[in-house]
């Protein structure tokens, strides 16, 4: 996790390995940001049968005391209904919320469900809640719990918030059903103000217009569950393998290609820092996209407004069809989540959609472990990314320009 000793490891070896490959430029930038690092938690219930669950505090989560909480449970089977619960209704109650997250090859099942996590715990506490509880947004049903990170809001109270694993929360909803569910809940996170992060960048510069700069990248936080070897040390192995590849060629593109590996994404710190850090340069990144959706293939790569019918957009369809991808015609909306602030402050970003339909079994669990990467899979994940950035860095490709003639 972002603000650990791990992750400070996890700096150094990125800048060595990013020097052993050749790249120039190699540096980590600094920033802050107040780390949130877990505690004890531990979650059962008291009555009407003693049970253990299977639970994990959500990343920002405030602690309870050493004692917990032990509340009657209010029990929604969707976010709606929770929604439409009254103020003061949940007085003193522990809420949770058992909506099931929809299996989706491009895992828009957990941008609809996201809000859950994110917000859930503010809409709770509105309606008087003393702490707040979902359903893993996962697509498994395995007994492990997703973590992720929760957004508290300003006008409403801050409450301990976690999720359950799938079966824990199935096992709710059957005795909720039967009647009244009293849950004990201890959960003991700390934060550090002021920690320190790094994001870690490398270089092949331009042989031509080196003030020109592709830009790819991946995270190297992850959650402390698992080991992070889908998220997300599998999006920085492709950005760093595109890049090493292209560096290895006789000769260097025309543009600077620009590697970053982001330092506190999970926490979402990474992206506002290096944005603000770039403010001077926005104009000069040609295009951006991040590396952030596991090891599946990519079997469709969405480009910048105005792109795909282009010259170039033409050409990267002959390139990676025989890769078993191809252009989509819809525009990119989002390249990921540390290159947000860059897109808002005008870089164009593309997004390499990857195969997602098993990811989120494993998503922000203990399960995430390298046994879950299928070397075939990245392979092909690299070689779309390797043809996506290096005609991207060849071409004289202007994505502002297409942009404005879709318009």
């Amino acid at each position: 996790m972002a603000g650990t000793a791990a992750h400070k490891r996890a700096v150094a070896w990125a800048e060595a390995r990013l020097k052993a490959a050749g790249f120039e430029n190699v540096h980590s930038e600094p920033f802050t940001f107040p780390a949130w690092i877990r505690g004890e938690e531990k979650a059962e219930i008291v009555a009407p049968i003693p049970q253990h669950l299977a639970i994990t505090a959500l990343g920002g989560s405030i602690a309870t005391d050493a004692n917990g909480i032990e509340a009657e449970i209010a029990l929604f089977r969707t976010y709606d209904d929770l929604l439409a619960a009254a103020p003061g209704s949940l007085a003193g109650k522990i809420a949770i919320v058992t909506q099931r997250m929809v299996r989706a090859q491009d895992g828009s099942g957990y941008g609809a469900a996201n809000p859950i996590r994110r917000s859930g715990p503010s809409e709770a506490a509105k309606r008087g809640a003393v702490a707040y509880l979902l359903r893993s947004l996962g697509t498994d049903s395995h007994r492990l719990p997703h973590t992720g990170a929760l957004t508290y809001k300003d006008d409403a109270p801050r409450i301990p918030a976690a999720s359950l694993a799938v079966p824990d929360a199935e096992q709710l909803e059957r005795l909720a059903a039967l009647g009244p569910v009293r849950i004990r809940l201890v959960l003991r996170p700390t934060v550090e103000e002021n920690a320190s992060s790094w994001n870690v960048v490398g270089e092949l510069k331009g042989n031509e217009r080196p003030d020109e700069i592709v830009l790819i990248g991946g995270h190297l936080d992850s959650w402390d569950l698992g080991t992070g070897a889908t998220d997300d040390g599998a999006g920085t192995a492709i950005a760093f393998g595109a890049a090493r590849l292209i560096g290895s060629l006789p000769q260097r593109p025309s543009r600077t290609i620009r590697v970053v590996l982001f330092g506190a994404e999970e926490m979402d710190f990474s992206g506002a820092a290096y944005a603000q850090a770039h403010q001077g340069e926005i104009g000069n990144i040609v295009v951006a996209a991040e590396a952030d959706f596991g090891a599946g293939n990519v079997y469709s790569v969405q480009l910048p407004p105005g792109a795909a019918g282009s010259d170039f957009g033409r050409l990267l369809q002959r390139v990676i069809a025989p890769l078993g991808a191809n252009v989509d015609s819809r525009p990119a909306l989002f390249g990921g989540e540390d290159i947000r602030d860059l897109h808002r402050a005008g870089v164009p970003t593309s997004s390499l959609r990857q195969d997602g339909l098993d990811y989120f079994d494993t998503h922000h669990t203990a399960d995430d472990t390298l046994d879950k990467i299928d070397p075939k899979r990245l392979e092909q994940a690299v070689a779309v990314w390797t043809a996506f950035t290096y005609l991207s860095a060849t071409s004289g490709v202007d994505f502002r320009s297409l942009a404005s003639t879709a318009k």
